[in-house]
């Protein structure tokens, strides 16, 4: 009786060079750059309300309210890249 053939195994990592991308370390810059968006969309919401909505920038009014969200918010999507 004549016998099957025996199947070559892959050795090849799963994945591909997505895994690949996850152990490279963030660049220094990272980890300031996401703190100080976040404290600085924070600062500017808080100058707004303390100003009575005088500062940062008065021409735009309640948009300042959205550009501090805005900043803050790009910090906070960052953290989730940070390793």
């Amino acid at each position: 009786m004549p016998e099957s053939k025996t199947r070559r195994k892959n050795n090849k990592p799963r994945g591909g060079s997505d895994a690949q991308t996850y152990d490279k370390p963030l660049p220094k810059w990272y980890k300031p750059v996401m703190f100080g968006l976040m404290i600085l969309g924070l600062i500017w919401i808080m100058v707004y309300y303390i100003s009575q909505t005088v500062l940062p920038i008065p021409m735009i009014g309640g948009w300042n309210i959205v550009i501090g969200f805005g900043l803050a918010m790009v910090g906070f999507f960052m953290t989730t890249g940070w390793r």
